[in-house]
């Protein structure tokens, strides 16, 4: 249930039978001709949609994040990381603060990777929570149904177009994008990036059957579920 839903007498009263939450994260950030909001869009609907049969509540998704290589490409808003990890420490205190002491982190963007460090930092001190980090897309359950439909999936390609991804009235390219030279953009500065990735996308179809696209959109809910209810300390 997203917490927007709920009044803090909710929250007290849920937490002092059941101590998890969810807090997706995301980024704000060039998709091809998707919505800049990819990142923080999914993360949050995939928990939402795991969470809604538990009752576990769903915080709205940080959306910014670490992105500085799309730096050139308008509207993209990337975060230091220091000031990403100050961030989401403060969020942490805050849910702890409330009760909460099992969280499970849903990440949308792989920039964020930064922050795990603080999160074995954070429960060193804070020794009686636990936080799990899920990275929803790239889990084995819906890594694998994506193999399964196209290897050719990559940032901005099919695998993230879904019917809540889409901008209206944007027509897509029909032709399979060539791969981008990745070792080549990871040395590149934020120019550099823009010059070597074009539209955005890495490579592959822009869109698949919506059909393909609901299937892994189940498997990934499914296994983010299965996250939020199993493999707690006891």
């Amino acid at each position: 249930m997203r917490i927007a839903d709920m009044n803090w007498m909710q929250v007290e009263a849920r937490v002092a039978k059941d101590d998890r939450c969810v807090l997706p994260i995301g980024s704000v950030e060039q998709h091809a001709y998707l919505s800049l909001c990819v990142d923080m869009i999914l993360s949050e609907k995939v928990a939402v949609d795991a969470a809604a049969p538990l009752g576990v509540p769903v915080y709205p998704a940080v959306p910014f994040g670490i992105t500085p290589y799309f730096a050139d490409y308008p509207g993209t808003v990337s975060l230091r990381v220091s000031t990403y990890v100050a961030l989401v420490e403060d969020i942490l205190e805050s849910l702890y603060r409330s009760g909460f002491r099992r969280i499970l982190i849903v990440n949308g963007h792989g920039g964020n990777g930064p922050v795990t460090g603080l999160l074995q930092e954070w429960m060193g001190r804070r020794r009686d929570a636990c936080i799990k980090f899920h990275e929803w897309w790239k889990s084995p359950r819906t890594w694998k149904k994506v193999m399964e439909i196209d290897p050719e999936a990559s940032h901005a390609s099919w695998m993230e177009n879904f019917p809540w991804t889409r901008i209206p009235g944007v027509a897509l390219p029909k032709e399979k994008k060539p791969q981008v030279n990745m070792e080549q953009m990871r040395m590149a500065n934020p120019a550099g990036v823009r010059k070597l990735v074009g539209d955005g996308n890495y490579h592959g179809l822009y869109e698949r059957s919506d059909a393909e696209m609901h299937a892994l959109w189940q498997v990934a809910v499914e296994e983010t579920r299965g996250i939020i209810e199993h493999g707690w300390p006891a």
